[in-house]
């Protein structure tokens, strides 16, 4: 579920930081939520990328109509990729106009070389050209091109996240947490229902308590869960568990602990997944057999 899993892993990072580098709770939790308001700016940033590159296939055809001596394409330009329904609705979309209107510097010009270059690199591609000569515009059509678009041209392109990096550096952290928002954006989309509202992390003040008391509970009982851990290595040193492979189950026993509504499977298969974000290949192995020790130690097994 995009929203939870996130919070828990920026909850993370910021117990990772806090161990490096030690501060006061007030600004550890403030950078937190600085942190997460970052992501939501990298996601409407991709989502204007993408706009921007059905303004950009706009612009070449009009140059293509300007020119002295016109082709049969210049004359009757193949319009498949400027119509194509889920770069209407994005272009569209309230939220991101209107954000977009007071952070100038989320929206693409033109003229940018990676976004020429991108587009360069669309047009050529056997998929996009594949999709140009297909008859037919059905919506379910145009969502999957542009899904897969996503995933080639931005998720996947190396030299898109070296933009991300110089514009913001925990943004290279946050790509994949971007990456979920948009692919979430565009397969949550209906035909002849215009979205005008976005994914936000923290959707309300729920999710904003949970943030909180999770971070706070972890660095209040840290002593504490470090103990638990121990008791539940076997032949194995607590020192010499990775400092990541500790953070992490520090958080879900403290979950475990502080969040009795949520189900213990919940929280297991959560920090899993977030270990296979953070730590090694086998991490996720060693994670959910010393969670799944704590679950049934502690009667937590619903």
């Amino acid at each position: 579920m995009l929203g939870r899993r996130q919070i828990r892993e920026k909850v993370i990072e910021s117990l990772y930081a806090y161990h490096q580098n030690p501060i006061q709770y007030e600004v550890l939790e403030k950078n937190m939520f600085s942190d997460i308001e970052k992501i939501y700016n990298l996601y409407v940033y991709q989502l204007n990328f993408l706009v921007a590159l059905k303004d950009l296939a706009e612009k070449q055809i009009e140059i293509g109509k300007q020119k002295y001596i016109k082709s049969d394409a210049d004359l009757n330009p193949n319009q498949k990729f400027i119509n194509n329904q889920i770069l209407k609705q994005l272009e569209q979309n309230t939220e991101r106009l209107n954000f977009t209107s007071k952070h100038k510097e989320l929206k693409w010009e033109l003229h940018d070389e990676l976004l020429v270059k991108t587009f360069q690199r669309i047009v050529a591609g056997k998929r996009y050209q594949d999709y140009m000569m297909e008859d037919g515009h059905s919506f379910e059509e145009d969502q999957k091109f542009i899904g897969k678009l996503f995933l080639r041209y931005v998720a996947e392109n190396e030299d898109f996240h070296d933009r991300l990096e110089e514009k913001e550096m925990s943004w290279a952290d946050d790509l994949h947490i971007g990456n979920s928002m948009v692919q979430k954006t565009i397969g949550f989309m209906k035909e002849n229902e215009p979205s005008h509202t976005l994914i936000r992390m923290i959707k309300d003040e729920d999710d904003k308590s949970f943030a909180r008391k999770l971070l706070w509970e972890a660095i209040k009982n840290w002593d504490s869960a470090e103990k638990k851990i121990e008791e539940r290595l076997q032949n194995w040193d607590l020192d010499r568990v990775s400092l990541m492979d500790k953070i992490i189950l520090i958080a879900a026993i403290t979950e475990f602990d502080f969040f009795k509504a949520t189900a213990s499977r919940i929280i297991i298969n959560e920090y899993v997944e977030i270990s296979k974000v953070f730590s090694t290949d086998k991490s996720n192995i060693f994670i959910n057999g010393i969670l799944d020790k704590y679950s049934k130690d502690t009667n937590r097994i619903n």
